[in-house]
């Protein structure tokens, strides 16, 4: 027997996802229903899906994500995502707070959301800052520091930087991001040996006008359009290697984000847009 499930689309800085409110509906196997439902010829077109839920095991938070990338993947954690649930829970009059604690698997992020408007309902999430937490340089079971942050694939070798904001990054700067071909390293990258939980893939590029010039190959989707967690990843690449101070504005393919590493609690704070597509419903 089929079931009707109501979904919305949005987007953060061109990262597409598909987003349910698992308090309503059941999405039993959210792995197959990522797989079908982010097909972009026969489903309904997505980087991945994305359940919006309670709390679970006394964690103390407001609302949990679970996302699954298009291959049907489970990752930890999307920045993009986070955003536009603030957006989400805020705009659907589920919450009426402007500071949200939201679960994920790489622990709590705090989303404070920046509104304009005078009141509901014309009150709207304009942007979300969202704590992403410290990020992390050694973390074995994401990363074989044996390599020494260089990678070859066919003739070209990249020097990187490993990077961990809960999900596995590798930053890599190069001085011809707007012809490099991502699909063909990016893909090669992701399941190098150095990563034993495969990997996303950031090729960078500090421009002239002192913004970085940041294209994508995530883990589980390929090619996307922005990667919250990677522009993070990407500015405290840059912080480290002596590319940039601690506030960097990351310039992907569908956006701008704002990222500012704080010295004062070694968080990244990220800040940038969400908005809606639309919204439909499906039979599963």
């Amino acid at each position: 027997m089929t079931k009707s499930v109501r979904f919305t689309k949005m987007h953060g800085a061109g990262n597409d996802y598909i987003y349910v409110d698992a308090q309503k509906y059941d999405v039993s196997d959210p792995s197959a229903a990522a797989i079908a439902w982010s097909n972009r010829h026969t489903g309904i077109g997505s980087d991945g899906l994305v359940l919006i839920g309670k709390p679970y095991g006394g964690v103390d938070a407001d609302f949990s994500m679970r996302i699954f990338n298009a291959d049907g993947s489970e990752a930890k954690m999307c920045g993009n995502a986070s955003r536009c649930i603030g957006k989400y829970l805020y705009e659907r009059r589920l919450t009426d707070k402007t500071t949200i604690r939201l679960q994920t698997l790489s622990g709590v992020k705090i989303l404070k959301l920046h509104l304009v408007g005078n009141e509901p309902p014309e009150t709207k999430v304009e942007s979300v800052t969202v704590d992403m937490l410290a990020p992390s340089f050694r973390v074995p079971e994401q990363y074989d520091e044996t390599v020494g942050g260089v990678l070859t694939v066919g003739s070209r070798t990249f020097h990187g930087t490993f990077v961990s904001m809960g999900n596995p990054h590798f930053v890599c700067f190069v001085d011809d991001i707007d012809t490099l071909d991502v699909a063909r390293y990016g893909s090669a990258m992701e399941y190098a040996t150095a990563f034993p939980e495969r990997c996303n893939i950031e090729f960078a590029e500090l421009k002239s006008d002192g913004n970085i010039r940041t294209r994508v190959w995530e883990r589980g989707s390929g090619i996307t359009m922005a990667c919250g967690t990677g522009a993070c990843a990407t500015a405290v690449a840059a912080a480290v290697t002596g590319r940039a101070l601690r506030r960097s504005i990351i310039a992907m393919d569908g956006g701008t984000l704002h990222i500012e590493w704080n010295e004062a609690d070694g968080h990244v704070y990220m800040t940038g847009p969400a908005a809606f597509v639309f919204d439909g419903e499906i039979e599963i």
